[in-house]
């Protein structure tokens, strides 16, 4: 959090009755990027050139309470309203979600793996939203009556979800290949706070191959590594031998991701190919942008200056090297396997896979097998009656009228096989031993590339060079904020 003063922390703040009187109508049409924070020249530009008389202006600890708690805050139970059964009669798989905790940001199943990295003039930190026990206790109060709110209410919000992981700002040199363009001037500059999106690639990874493995017989998917070709072996004459053994045509030739029994045992469909390549991510890394979208809304709400642009490019961002002045994120980075040939990137690269004790992915070195990653996902989905699984009716039950229909719902709803689990345990070890990472076709957790900064605009530079109109929202920010 910024180092100024800490506002009062009680009573109406008529900073905060405005943010909710403001029009979401205006906020999508008056949403423009405003790229130059208090306390910023703009050298070499002609006409344009300006040196500011300002000290940079960082935004206050209520400031970013309001944003960190719209990305982080749990907002309700989501909505659980598939059917559970399909068309032709046959059972639909009605239980594909990972959590019933719903937030601001949609998220594919409910996957909520979207984790934010806050930079300011303090440093670093994670934000990480409510999960487990706690997640479970805000829902028994939920939704948040945010429009109630106390200064004090949106400041303890924040900081229980805010984990500091370094006292200085992320810094890598202003020029190519770490910064693109002008981009190495404005970003992340003193007085500015950033919002770095992280996804969490490897809970919803499983589960949706587990989903996919759900199919019905004769539907279901044959998996296929599309980027085996790398590798020194002959694929396409070692499957053509094989399938031809058993009275099969490859349509593609490429290995079959869990190995051939299941071929042979008719699980999947050969002329239902899906190449791992073509899934990447298997939509998780959809979820940051809606965030990212919200975000950009809620600044111009506010009345703070937002700039969604290009961060500091992977992989160099996971990492710290002072030599080469670096100051990274600081992940854990698992090397590779190594290959006669190089397997196409990412999998040949380091995997970052976490940060010990604070953010760790469902694989190696956070578990001891992909066996046991599948298996966390089938426990937490239906046997954890504590936590958010279909186990726990009682809290499935909420969104119903009728607690009967609840009970019918999740008592009736289909759930994952034993075929099933063991066909994608069988997948994940094919791709954590082939590659030495999990998963291959994207990292365990990914970043866009792309990250949010806000700021106190330098009002004298609008005011100098640009029409009114386009910042009537921020030249009245600070006597709203600020008085």
């Amino acid at each position: 959090m910024s180092s100024e003063a800490e506002p009062t922390t009680s009573g109406p703040n008529p900073a905060l009755a405005d943010l909710f009187a403001y029009p979401f109508m205006s906020a999508l049409t008056e949403r423009r990027t405003r790229r130059i924070p208090r306390g910023f020249s703009v050298h070499s530009a002609g006409a344009l050139d300006y040196q500011s008389p300002n000290e940079p202006a960082p935004l206050s600890p209520l400031e970013e309470a309001v944003l960190i708690t719209s990305v982080t805050g749990v907002t309700g139970l989501t909505t659980h309203d598939g059917p559970l059964i399909k068309a032709n009669g046959a059972p639909e798989l009605a239980t594909p979600f990972l959590n019933i905790a719903a937030r601001t940001g949609s998220s594919a199943d409910n996957a909520q793996a979207t984790y934010f990295f806050l930079i300011n003039d303090d440093g670093i930190s994670v934000l990480k939203h409510p999960t487990g026990e706690r997640a479970l206790e805000l829902l028994k109060e939920l939704p948040p009556k945010w429009a109630d709110w106390t200064e004090a209410d949106w400041l303890a919000s924040a900081a229980e979800v805010t984990t500091k992981i370094s006292g200085r700002r992320l810094e890598f040199p202003r020029e190519w290949p770490y910064y693109l363009g002008w981009n190495a001037q404005a970003s992340n500059q003193p007085g500015t706070t950033i919002f770095l999106p992280m996804v969490d690639c490897t809970w919803q990874y499983i589960n949706a191959l587990l989903i996919i493995a759900s199919e019905p017989d004769g539907k279901r998917s044959l998996i296929v590594d599309d980027w085996n070709t790398f590798h020194p072996r002959t694929p396409y004459e070692w499957l053509a031998k094989l399938t031809g053994e058993i009275g099969l045509t490859p349509k593609i030739p490429y290995q079959p991701v869990g190995g051939m029994k299941w071929l042979r045992q008719k699980f999947v469909n050969p002329d239902n190919v899906a190449p791992l390549g073509f899934g990447k991510a298997l939509r998780t890394d959809y979820e940051p942008f809606f965030y990212l979208q919200n975000l950009m809304l809620l600044g111009q709400s506010m009345g703070l200056g937002g700039w969604i642009h290009g961060s500091v490019f992977p992989p160099y961002l996971y990492a710290d090297d002072p030599a080469k002045g670096w100051h990274g994120l600081g992940f854990r980075m698992e090397p590779a396997r190594q290959h006669r040939r190089w397997a196409p990137v990412p999998a040949s690269q380091p995997n970052p896979v976490g940060i010990d004790g604070v953010l760790e992915g469902l694989c190696p070195p956070y578990v001891a097998s992909m066996d046991e990653a599948v298996d966390r996902v089938v426990e937490e989905k239906y046997r954890n009656q504590a936590g958010f699984s279909y186990a726990n009716s009682e809290l499935w039950s909420r969104v119903y009228r009728n607690a009967d229909d609840a009970r019918t719902y999740t008592d009736r709803g289909s759930r994952f096989g034993p075929r099933q689990i063991q066909y994608v345990k069988d997948a994940c070890n094919y791709i954590y031993e082939t590659y030495g990472r999990f998963p291959a076709h994207v990292d365990a957790f990914y970043t866009p590339g792309m990250w949010l900064q806000f700021s106190h605009l330098e009002l004298e530079y609008y005011d100098r060079y640009f029409d009114p109109a386009q910042y009537t929202r921020q030249a009245a920010h600070d006597a709203l904020w600020h008085p």
